[in-house]
């Protein structure tokens, strides 16, 4: 899926968050013959890492539900915009690359993604002639996108036709629903767009439909799976109505949706979608990969609650970022401060302390933080952790938080550490947000 002839970023150097300050120059292929630790303070905190054994864990783990559900991943690289993590992805079967923005498209194809499966609309001249002067240059390219109105498939077909690419644009119909974000309102709507794919003269061609229902929430889980199979029939009915016109231009026809909360629900819906063409359930999640210590935990126990098949996987999703801070500062008693805050943690669910550890002390790996620790308030560089006027922590120890909302944690950071058991920084890989 990746080309070879593009480097994986550029070399660290002391400019570069959680780098130290004498660092230059230094390649990521040899960021582990510098024998940096985490605990040996050899890098400045903040640091962000990623936790090696997590990451292989969740990687097998979402193969093995990929393969027993009979489905197709396509995870969404605007979680981590990091081309080694893709690769990674890609090595354990993902059929095909997510992206959110022209941007993010633009990195996978410096990288040599060749399949690319634009979860949004393709609009604005330049997005537009990029993709199609790609789609021209490398026939190898194959590349998706989403449509839920007419003024834009004008805008896409006249570019087709003005560069003179011989060969359709895919497009997918987006379903969505009343207060949501994008997609067609209704099945009627949803048919519009369809019929207008299908009389573009060639210049497009319908490969599917496709739906988020990562946004929908109930007053309680049970209404949350309520609304979101509900959502999910609604993108059912319009694929049925699409083939019912033979407007589908692609076999097997694809169905998409599947974030990283109710993926499970996807497959199970999918599975039974009423169609008589062959059909290709594409999921998109991408917070597996790294998990969290909150948000998608919770999501995650809710899930194998539900889902015998998810719950017989085993042990499920293991956190694998960590983000290390120092206690800067006890001010008065039961108030640490540590030295992280809003620029380099998620904040719509604030950070949660998991781990701690004593320059010094002759410990060889962290304890785990005590009861009655919790972070209470973030601001730009700093962080207010409240704790019993007994705690042990003290100026200059080093605090291991757990985030919630990795994609929000990832464009804080433009490297991240890799570290085994031991906190041995093994390697790092660079951000491209």
């Amino acid at each position: 899926m990746n080309a070879t002839n593009y480097p994986v970023g550029a070399p660290l150097d002391g400019c570069d968050k959680g780098v130290p300050g004498h660092a230059t120059g230094i390649a990521l292929h040899d960021v582990a013959a510098q024998h940096w630790n985490i605990l040996r303070e050899d890098v400045p905190l903040p640091v962000a890492v990623l936790k090696q054994a997590a990451l292989a864990h969740n990687s097998q783990w979402m193969r093995a539900f990929v393969e027993m559900s009979d489905v197709s991943l396509a995870p969404h690289g605007k979680t981590t915009m990091s081309p080694p993590l893709f690769d990674r992805q890609m090595a354990d079967g993902a059929w095909s690359l997510t992206l959110a923005t022209p941007h993010q498209v633009q990195v996978a194809r410096r990288f040599g993604y060749s399949r690319i499966f634009l979860a949004n609309q393709l609009v604005g001249r330049s997005a537009i002639e990029f993709v199609v002067s790609e789609l021209r240059r490398d026939a190898s390219f194959e590349f998706y996108c989403l449509v839920d109105s007419i003024e834009n498939l004008d805008q896409i077909v006249r570019a087709v036709r003005h560069a003179g690419l011989t060969r359709p644009v895919s497009v997918l119909v987006e379903m969505g629903y009343d207060g949501g974000r994008t997609g067609c309102r209704s099945i009627d709507d949803g048919l519009r767009v369809a019929r207008a794919v299908s009389a573009s003269g060639g210049a497009l061609k319908l490969c599917g439909i496709e739906g988020f229902e990562g946004l929908l929430r109930g007053s309680t889980p049970e209404d949350s799976v309520t609304l979101v199979e509900t959502f999910l029939d609604s993108v059912l009915e319009l694929a049925r109505a699409c083939e019912a016109e033979n407007l589908f231009g692609a076999s097997p026809v694809l169905l998409s949706a599947g974030g990283s909360t109710y993926f499970d629900l996807v497959v199970k819906k999918f599975a039974a979608s009423g169609l008589s063409l062959p059909t290709r359930t594409v999921l998109r999640s991408g917070c597996y990969l790294t998990h969290d210590s909150l948000m998608y935990t919770a999501a995650f126990e809710q899930m194998r609650a539900r889902a015998p098949n998810v719950a017989g996987l085993g042990e499920g999703l293991l956190p694998a970022i960590e983000v290390w801070a120092y206690i800067q500062s006890r001010p008065q008693v039961g108030l640490a401060i540590a030295t992280l805050g809003k620029r380099d943690v998620s904040y719509d669910e604030l950070p949660v302390p998991t781990a701690w550890f004593r320059p010094g002390s002759g410990d060889d790996r962290p304890r785990a933080i005590p009861d009655l620790h919790r972070v209470t308030r973030l601001s730009d560089q700093h962080c207010f952790v409240r704790m019993p006027p007994d705690s042990p922590l003290a100026v200059g120890d080093m605090i291991a938080f757990g985030i919630s909302h990795p994609c929000l944690t990832f464009d804080k950071w433009r490297v991240m550490h890799l570290v085994d058991d031991k906190y041995n920084v093994t390697g790092s890989v660079r951000t491209y947000f």
